[in-house]
């Protein structure tokens, strides 16, 4: 079968639309940074490769310290603007900037495909994400900002790469419907254009945002230790956000710093092999570049064996390869779990561990073929991984303790509940875990033990939408947490001596998760 890159769909058609939709911030031969209230063509720009075929698209438009230094000090005046702002027409201006949005979703989608490689599927879910929990705020937001106000600064806020719209898009929408200035620094490694239009759709509407880019160490001062920020937002790893939380240490500066872990699943006197098979399958979604994915298995040793039939039905059936690739013109784009990974770098590093892990004495139990991968003829693959899984990575290895933040999982096989709940706590705090065990009671007496913010008993848990709080236990999350009323009071201030749930030096406050 010849396949052909779905018509409509090239990047240059993409960027055209871009330049026809928001002129004031895409020129024919670059992007331009947002602050001050106007589009700027300030810092250098040079075009990135896209993880999808390797192709070159539009790279950010790096500032310096002393230009970010000029863009922050801009939006600490709007944020002063801002935040005499009535509600009423705080929510009018959100609303008319998501209804642009929603005009604009397919257009937003696509550029996810082509910056960072999601499948369609993905790409318009990321985007629904953040239209649709935006609006939820909008309409909803009145009694969570009763006896609350905006914070002393804007929020700044740092994130990663693989959720543009319904992570970082969404939190700079509801810091300004509650009073805020939001300023964000677009990830290096992709996004940038999705954020650019959607930032240009807001903008419109007179919210008061402000988009940069430019390199973490350049950014740093003015993003983090500028004390005329008002709280740090950041979503990313654990060296960084160590870093960041260095840099916050002699401050009493508001900070929410979303850090990783590694998220397992524990099977433990368990028999529904159907249900698991659905949710392994299901658990490679977007080659499992997010924070709240699964890539370890925690294993009773007796039963390994059904286990292993389970997973090797479910990985055999998982499918990737180039999101827009389709076997004729009219076909709809390809339903893939997974495209590439962010970039060949990255695919080449994993490769790397894997190997080593293997030769230190892992067991590859499935190794997926790039044959098997969904790709155009002659298309550059150096970012593609196919799926992979080992049988007891060695403790010297990342795998070991660490996420990998690609499609490859780890089983580890234990024989009591203590063995289980030591493997199941391997990274010192996570996001989210779960456990498949046919009995209740000794499942829900497991998770009290398990150190994950949400634990799901045989389900999978996730971040979340609208109302349902999110944070991680442990290394994985410092400061304050999200989600809900929670995400608003995080960006608001309280009463004198209020103590918000989150993770702080001085104590940790858990709510119902």
């Amino acid at each position: 079968m010849t396949r052909i890159l779905k018509p409509g769909t090239q990047w240059s058609h993409v960027y055209a639309q871009c330049v026809r939709v928001a002129p004031e911030a895409f020129h024919e031969d670059r992007l331009l940074n947002y602050w001050a209230g106007r589009w700027q063509r300030d810092g250098s720009s040079t075009p990135v490769s896209s993880p999808v075929d390797g192709s070159t698209i539009a790279g950010p438009p790096r500032l310096n310290r002393e230009e970010a230094t000029a863009a922050v000090r801009a939006g600490v005046d709007a944020h002063r603007s801002w935040q005499d702002v009535l509600l009423t027409t705080r929510r009018a201006k959100v609303h008319a900037a998501l209804d642009e949005m929603q005009e604009h979703r397919d257009l937003l989608a696509l550029l996810l495909v082509w910056e960072i490689g999601k499948p369609w599927r993905a790409a318009t879910a990321d985007v629904d994400r953040c239209i649709d929990g935006a609006r939820w705020y909008a309409d909803e937001i009145d009694p969570m900002l009763q006896g609350r106000g905006p914070l002393p600064g804007p929020v700044s806020n740092i994130a990663s790469w693989n959720y543009p719209m319904s992570v970082l898009m969404h939190a700079m929408l509801v810091q300004v419907l509650a009073g805020n200035a939001a300023i964000a620094k677009a990830p290096s490694d992709g996004g940038v254009s999705c954020l650019t239009l959607a930032t240009a759709l807001a903008a419109r509407h007179g919210l008061p945002l402000t988009l940069i880019s430019g390199s973490g160490s350049e950014l740093s001062a003015p993003l983090v230790r500028s004390a005329d920020i008002g709280c740090l937002s950041f979503v990313g790893g654990r060296d960084v956000g160590g870093r960041l939380a260095a840099e916050l240490a002699d401050s009493n500066k508001r900070h929410i710093l979303e850090q990783e872990g590694l998220n397992c699943w524990g099977v433990w006197e368990f028999s529904d092999w159907s249900m698991l098979t659905g949710q392994i399958r299901k658990a490679f979604e977007y080659g499992k570049q997010r924070c709240t994915a699964y890539p370890r298995y925690v294993v009773q040793r007796d039963l390994f064996d059904r286990f292993l039939d389970a997973y090797l039905s479910a990985v055999g059936e998982v499918s990737f390869g180039h999101p827009l690739a389709v076997a004729a013109p009219e076909d709809p784009l390809p339903e893939l779990d997974f495209g590439p990974l962010i970039n060949d770098a990255k695919a080449k590093e994993l490769s790397d561990v894997v190997d080593d892990a293997i030769s230190m004495g892992g067991i590859p139990l499935h190794r997926g073929s790039m044959d098997d991968g969904w790709f155009l003829p002659g298309q550059q693959t150096l970012s593609y991984f196919p799926p992979m899984s080992l049988l007891s990575p060695p403790s010297s290895s990342p795998l070991h303790h660490a996420e990998p933040f690609g499609p490859v999982d780890t089983i580890v096989l234990v024989d009591t509940e203590a063995e289980l709940l030591a493997a199941m706590n391997a990274s010192n705090g996570a996001l989210v875990a779960s456990l498949a065990c046919d009995d209740e009671p000794t499942a829900t007496r497991l998770a009290d033990e398990v150190q994950a913010f949400k634990v799901g008993i045989n389900r999978p848990r996730s971040r979340g939408d609208r109302n349902e709080v999110f944070g991680g236990r442990g290394a994985s999350w410092r400061g304050a947490f999200v989600g809900g009323e929670l995400l608003v009071q995080a960006v608001t201030q309280g009463p004198p001596n209020e103590r918000p749930y989150g993770n702080f030096p001085s104590y940790s406050l858990y709510p119902p998760a």
